[in-house]
């Protein structure tokens, strides 16, 4: 049986199919160390730079009044003026800008989720925590396509991590070998799965991309089953139509060079990290 860091360099075994990590990527899928890492906690409170009393939802305490009597006389009657001081010791602590918070926490996040891909070792729990900070950072997605998908043909190639269910509640590593490739240029895409020497089976088709969201249509299917050329079979007729959100679609929430991270039409989040597949028939 081949080793897990073999397994890590080349996942498939078939001459015919195999998925090649990239040397800048090795760092990712390289060898396993020695003893699992300590994955950084993403607890909400390790992330969050806010002060006590807005974690706690309380309000502060009072600052402490001084009172400076005078002694004033009025029509005959002494009357006791006070004059309030704020201490300077309780002056209200400094507040990190609302955007350098986000920032620190989604740099944590990408962190977990490079470990994640790197040694599947990372509790599920955390990988969850990731994703939703992920999510709701609502970063900017201006260069996210030319990333996901490259700016040539035949595109960029992803491999599939993690998956959640609707509202991030659980989750699992996917447990065997799934690659999508993105053709920014060509607005083509795959989608493949790979089973070693029995084969593998592919989907492939067009998408657009508006914004953050990549809606899609596969048009056809190609399979190869263990040493047998492999087939293709065309379906969804001469529709020409452009994909929209009536089709299947992700929603893509952060993307670099090593990972990308989309939640899909059924409501799952998911994770890749990138890889290159190279194929031969």
């Amino acid at each position: 049986m081949e080793t897990t860091a073999a397994a890590s360099t080349r996942l498939f075994s078939p001459k015919s199919y195999s998925l090649v990590i990239p040397n800048s990527f090795h760092s990712f899928l390289g060898r396993q160390p020695s003893k699992p890492p300590l994955p950084p906690p993403i607890a909400a409170a390790h992330l969050l730079h806010l002060n006590f009393y807005s974690l706690t939802n309380t309000p502060p305490p009072t600052p402490p009044l001084h009172f400076k009597p005078t002694n004033t006389t009025r029509l005959g009657f002494s009357i006791l003026r006070t004059r309030a001081t704020l201490d300077e010791k309780d002056s209200p602590p400094l507040l990190v800008p609302q955007e350098e918070q986000s920032k620190k926490e989604v740099d944590e996040c990408v962190k977990v989720l490079k470990n994640a891909a790197k040694t599947r070792r990372v509790a599920a729990e955390e990988v969850l925590s990731a994703l939703s900070v992920m999510e709701k950072a609502k970063l900017d997605p201006s260069g996210f396509l030319e990333t996901l998908g490259g700016s040539k043909s035949p595109g960029r190639t992803w491999m599939l991590i993690f998956t959640a269910k609707t509202g991030l509640k659980s989750g699992n590593y996917f447990p065997i070998t799934a690659v999508q490739r993105f053709d920014a240029a060509a607005k083509r895409i795959e989608n493949g799965v790979f089973l070693g020497p029995l084969g593998c089976l592919t989907f492939e088709g067009r998408f657009s991309w508006k914004k953050r969201i990549l809606a899609f249509i596969f048009e056809r299917i190609c399979m190869k089953i263990g040493p047998f050329k492999p087939f293709e079979i065309p379906f969804g007729g001469k529709d020409e139509k452009e994909p929209s959100t009536k089709n299947p679609f992700f929603i893509w929430y952060y993307i670099d060079e090593e990972i990308a991270v989309a939640r899909g039409r059924s409501g799952g989040t998911a994770f890749w990290c990138r890889c290159r597949r190279v194929t031969s028939y």
